[in-house]
């Protein structure tokens, strides 16, 4: 019988061959958390580069699940909650079903 999933203080450096939520939901779900995350900030959490990230912000963008502003030198993005998923499976929910379910219950 393969080893179950290891608990976080029990993982190495190594990362698992696949995640159940890809890169953009995970970029997505540091974005709805800190609205004013840099993007090197972003990339360490997700555990991608930084010119990943950016891609993928602006493939989220595009696809209207967040907007960006500039303020200064700096990008604030906001997350869409209300954007249905694109997959025809999951076309009936929103983005913010996912995000509360991943939220900081301790964040007001």
């Amino acid at each position: 019988m393969p080893p179950g999933p290891l608990a976080p203080e029990q993982r190495g450096s190594e990362r698992p061959a696949w995640t159940l939520l890809t890169n953009h939901g995970h970029v997505l779900l540091a974005v709805a958390e800190s609205q004013d995350a840099r993007v090197a900030d972003i990339a360490a959490r997700v555990g991608i580069t930084p010119r990943a990230t950016l891609a993928i912000l602006k493939d989220l963008e595009d696809a209207a699940y967040l907007t960006r502003r500039r303020v200064g030198r700096r990008s604030h993005y906001t997350v869409d909650a209300h954007q249905h998923f694109r997959h025809p499976a999951t076309a009936a929910h929103e983005v913010g079903e996912l995000l509360a379910i991943f939220a900081d219950p301790s964040r007001p």
